[in-house]
């Protein structure tokens, strides 16, 4: 399969950018992915069911995620949970992602708007 550069799905929508983010780490299913995101934004960021999984559903066909045959937790055996994982396609788009926050964030810092401090 021949990918695109990563840059052409920039920017993210901000749930796919967090999709991402709680795949970079471990292998998750869907309700995981919504609680890590909840985790790590403190509440701020909830995803929905109805855009977690058409978020899914897209990163799937773009080839950025992809679904497990099995789970990666033996000791869980819910057959109705899907598990998915971060592609190495969907690792470089997340760090092009990045990069450009990062970037945005530099110019920030220049114009006054950001100390640099959290």
């Amino acid at each position: 399969m021949t990918f695109p550069e990563p840059e052409t799905f920039l920017p993210l929508p901000p749930a796919v950018f967090h999709i991402l983010l709680a795949l970079a780490d471990r292998d998750r299913h869907g309700y995981s992915i919504m609680q890590d995101t909840a985790a790590r934004t403190g509440g701020k960021t909830q995803l929905s069911a109805g855009t977690l999984y058409s978020s899914i559903r897209r990163l799937l066909e773009q080839g950025l995620i992809e679904e497990l045959a099995e789970s990666p937790d033996p000791t869980n055996s819910d057959e109705r949970r899907r598990y998915y994982r971060l592609t190495r396609f969907g690792r470089r788009v997340a760090a092009a992602e990045v990069e450009r926050l990062r970037s945005l964030l530099a110019q920030a810092r220049l114009t006054g708007l950001s100390t640099g401090k959290a």
